[in-house]
C-alpha cells in the first residue's frame, strides 16, 4: 500500500516548497521511493485527488483546541468550525485569533489541544516562529473539501486516509531533544547535521523497529539527501511517513487513535501519544 509523509507549508514555493516522502508498505518494511516536492498550494490541492488505497501523514495541526470553539461560540463539530474558518480571510482568522489572546492571561493565551498536551506539541493558535495557525487556515480547509477519511475529525470510509503526524516528537523519541534543523540561530551547524545523521543512523537501525515495529528501507542517495538538507523538510516528511505507517498497522484497532480523544480537535499519531 502506499504511504506518504507530508511536510506542510502555509505558503509554500520553489525555495521551501511542501515535502513528500513518496514510500511503499510492505509486511514489516516501509520502503522510501522518492521525495517529491510540490511548490504551490493549487499543486497540494490536485495531489489530494490522486486514486487509493493509500494513507498520508501530514505535519499540521487538523483541528483547533475546543476551548477556543467554545469561547467562540462556533458550531462544536470539526467540520462546521473548520467552514466557519474557511469563510474568512486568512488576515481576519489571524486578527480574531490575536484579538482573543489579547484578553487572555499571560501564560494561558495559546491554548492546546488535548493531543498537543500529551505528545508535547505547541499550540495550533500560534502565528509566529512555528505558525501553525497559518498552516491549520490552509490545510484543514482543504481537507474538509476533500472527500478523504480525515480521522478522527471525519471518517468517511474513503481508502484514501489522512492523520496528523507530527516529526518532532518523532525526533525525540529517537535522539532526545536536539536541534537538527535550521531555526534562526547561528553557530549551530555542526551539531544540527551531526543530530541528522544521528536521526538517520537510527531510523534505519534497531530503533524503528523496535520504536514502530518495521523496518525503514532507504536507498543511499536518498539517506545522502535526509542528511544534508539543513532545513530539515525531508527527514520531517519521512518521519511523517513512518508515523502514517505505524497508524495502518493499526486499522483494525482505530488506527492508533484512543477512543478517549476527541475528535473534533484532533489526535497526533505516534506510539509515543498516549492519552493519561
Amino acid at each position: 500500500m502506499q504511504v506518504y509523509g507530508i511536510d506542510f507549508t502555509s505558503a509554500p514555493s520553489h525555495h521551501k516548497p511542501i515535502t513528500v516522502a513518496v514510500c511503499e508498505s510492505w509486511v514489516g518494511t516501509l520502503r522510501l521511493h522518492r521525495l517529491l516536492r510540490i511548490p504551490t498550494l493549487d499543486a497540494f490541492d490536485r495531489s489530494l485527488q490522486e486514486p487509493g488505497p493509500w494513507i498520508a501523514g501530514m505535519d499540521f495541526p487538523f483541528g483547533l483546541p475546543q476551548r477556543l470553539v467554545d469561547d467562540l461560540d462556533w458550531p462544536r463539530d470539526w467540520s462546521g468550525y473548520t467552514a466557519h474558518v474557511a469563510s474568512m480571510t486568512r488576515r481576519e482568522f489571524e486578527n480574531l485569533l490575536q484579538l482573543y489572546k489579547a484578553v487572555r492571561p499571560k501564560g494561558r493565551k495559546e491554548l492546546r489541544r488535548q493531543t498537543d498536551v500529551s505528545a508535547g506539541a505547541l499550540s495550533p493558535m500560534k502565528l509566529h516562529y512555528v505558525p501553525l495557525a497559518k498552516m491549520y487556515y490552509e490545510g484543514a480547509p482543504r481537507l474538509l473539501r476533500s472527500d478523504l477519511s480525515l480521522l478522527p475529525c471525519r471518517p468517511t470510509g474513503d481508502a484514501r486516509i489522512v492523520v496528523e503526524g507530527y516529526p518532532g516528537l518523532a525526533a525525540r523519541q529517537l535522539i532526545g531533544r536536539r536541534s537538527y534543523k535550521v531555526t534562526g540561530a547561528e553557530g549551530q551547524e555542526q551539531a544540527r547535521l551531526d543530530a541528522r545523521v544521528k536521526i538517520v543512523r537510527a531510523l534505519t537501525g534497531q530503533a524503528t523497529r523496535d520504536l514502530y515495529g518495521f523496518r525503514l528501507d532507504i536507498g543511499r542517495f536518498l539517506l545522502e539527501e535526509l542528511v544534508d538538507d539543513a532545513l530539515g523538510d525531508r527527514l520531517d516528511c519521512v518521519l511523517c511517513a513512518i508515523q502514517a505507517n505505524w497508524s495502518l498497522m493499526r486499522q483494525d484497532s482505530g488506527h492508533g487513535i484512543p477512543a478517549a480523544c476527541n475528535p473534533h480537535e484532533g489526535w497526533i499519531v505516534d506510539p509515543g501519544n498516549r492519552t493519561a
